[in-house]
C-alpha cells in the first residue's frame, strides 16, 4: 500500500497565516465596536470611578494605526478635597491644569523618565482623577513588547510607568478627550465584576494621606502591581 501524499507545506503556511490575519481583524473589529465610556461615567466621585473602571478596556491607536488594548485591573483615586496626595491639593498649575477640566479627559504627567495616565472625574473645576495603575494586555501584544523592550506578558503593563510605555502614552496626550473614541479611549465590555473579587488598600508610593484606602484592584489578577496586600470587598446584603 502506498503512503498517503504529504501535504504541501508551502500551501498550508500561507493559509494558516491568512486565517490568523482574519482572526486578528475580527478581534480588532470587536474591540473597536465596544461602547465608549461617556462623559456621565466620569462625572462622579473619583473613588466610584476607580472601582467602576475595573474590568473596563483601555484602548490606544498608535500613530501607525496599530490598535492596543488591555483590561484594567488596578486603579487609584485622588480626591478633590482633603487629599494632600492629589497634585491639585495646593491649587492649579500648568502641570495639573487638565485636572480642572471637564470629566472624561486624560491627565498625563511625567515622573522621572516615565509617564502616568489618569482620567479626570467629577464636574469641571473639581480637580479629582483616577490613576490607571495596571492593565492585563489583550491585543497588540507584539507592539507592546517592542515598545517596552520586554517580552514577559505579566510585566508589560504592570505599574503606571510600564503601562504608559507599553501603550505609547506621553504628555502629548495630556488633556485628550477620552470620550471621542479615537487615539486613546476607554470602553465597556459589559463584564460583571463580582464585589468580592475586588480588593482595596492604601495607595502605593504616596507620602501623604498614606492611610486612605483608595487603591482598587482585582484580587486574583497576576497583572496588578507587586503590592498585593488588601482586603476584599464584601457584597452588600
Amino acid at each position: 500500500m502506498q503512503n498517503a501524499p504529504m501535504p504541501n507545506d508551502r500551501r498550508i503556511a500561507p493559509r494558516a497565516a491568512q486565517n490568523d490575519r482574519s482572526r486578528q481583524r475580527a478581534e480588532e473589529a470587536l474591540l473597536r465596536a465596544l461602547p465608549v465610556l461617556d462623559r456621565a461615567f466620569y462625572n462622579r466621585p473619583a473613588q466610584e470611578v476607580a472601582r467602576a473602571l475595573l474590568g473596563k478596556y483601555l484602548l490606544r491607536e498608535t500613530a501607525g494605526g496599530v490598535l492596543l488594548a488591555g483590561r484594567i485591573v488596578e486603579t487609584e483615586a485622588y480626591l478633590a478635597r482633603d487629599d494632600p496626595a492629589n497634585h491639585a491639593f495646593r491649587g492649579r498649575t500648568r502641570r495639573n491644569a487638565s485636572m480642572f477640566g471637564p470629566p472624561g479627559h486624560a491627565y498625563v504627567y511625567a515622573i522621572h523618565t516615565r509617564y502616568c495616565l489618569n482620567v479626570v472625574t467629577e464636574p469641571e473645576g473639581v480637580p479629582s482623577a483616577v490613576l490607571i495603575r495596571a492593565v492585563e494586555p489583550r491585543y497588540g501584544i507584539e507592539t507592546m513588547q517592542r515598545l517596552r523592550s520586554a517580552h514577559r506578558l505579566r510585566e508589560l503593563a504592570r505599574g503606571p510607568g510600564r503601562l504608559c510605555q507599553a501603550f505609547d502614552i506621553d504628555r502629548h496626550l495630556d488633556g485628550w478627550d477620552l470620550t471621542r473614541g479615537a487615539v486613546l479611549w476607554l470602553a465597556d465590555p459589559a463584564e460583571v465584576i463580582p464585589t468580592d473579587s475586588i480588593a482595596v488598600s492604601p495607595r502605593i508610593g504616596v507620602t501623604a494621606a498614606r492611610e486612605l484606602p483608595l487603591r482598587f484592584f482585582l484580587a486574583d489578577s497576576p497583572f496588578v502591581s507587586a503590592h498585593r496586600h488588601g482586603h476584599r470587598l464584601q457584597p452588600q446584603p
